[in-house]
């Protein structure tokens, strides 16, 4: 039992003393994977699987250049041969899944667009006949004309009680 416990606590130690030093490696690995695979699908407009490719190669020899020449070799043959079977599998599950995440977003941009163009014509409509209802009727200028008629009345003096009382 205290076997075990003592196997427990070295690997609760070692993750504790090197987890920091993996994490941040890993985390600007998979930032710089992800950025150069991002920004030559942008620039080119499309997916493929050469951007994969060129991703790994690129991050692996920057993370080996520290060992020379020999390294940054190294690394990016790493690079390129990991980088391959990424962008197969996600290459792959884009094309299973029929639609790629660039067309999905310009399908749901499209239709966003047609959305707020159907309500922006429905606004203006809206507008169009609040500003017909708000055009002088014949019937309103009457009711105004009777209004001003009975305003101009004299005011009946006789009626008219004296506000500080009796």
């Amino acid at each position: 039992m205290d076997a075990v416990r003592s196997s427990h606590n070295a690997a609760i130690r070692g993750f504790i003393r090197y987890g920091l030093r993996w994490s941040w490696r890993v985390a600007a690995f998979v930032m710089l994977f992800n950025s150069v695979s991002t920004g030559l699908s942008v620039y080119r407009d499309r997916d493929a699987l050469s951007h994969y490719v060129a991703a790994g190669a690129l991050t692996g020899g920057l993370f080996r250049i520290n060992l020379g020449v020999r390294g940054l070799v190294g690394g990016t043959l790493i690079g390129t041969v990991l980088g391959l079977p990424a962008g197969a599998l996600v290459v792959g599950m884009q094309t299973v899944a029929g639609e790629t995440l660039r067309d999905r977003s310009r399908r749901e941009r499209q239709e966003r667009y047609h959305v707020q163009l159907r309500e922006w014509s429905a606004r203006l409509q809206l507008t169009d006949e609040l500003i017909g209802d708000l055009s002088v009727s014949t019937t309103e200028n009457q009711d105004m004309q009777k209004i001003q008629q009975l305003l101009d009345l004299p005011r009946n003096e006789g009626l008219v009680v004296d506000a500080e009382g009796p």
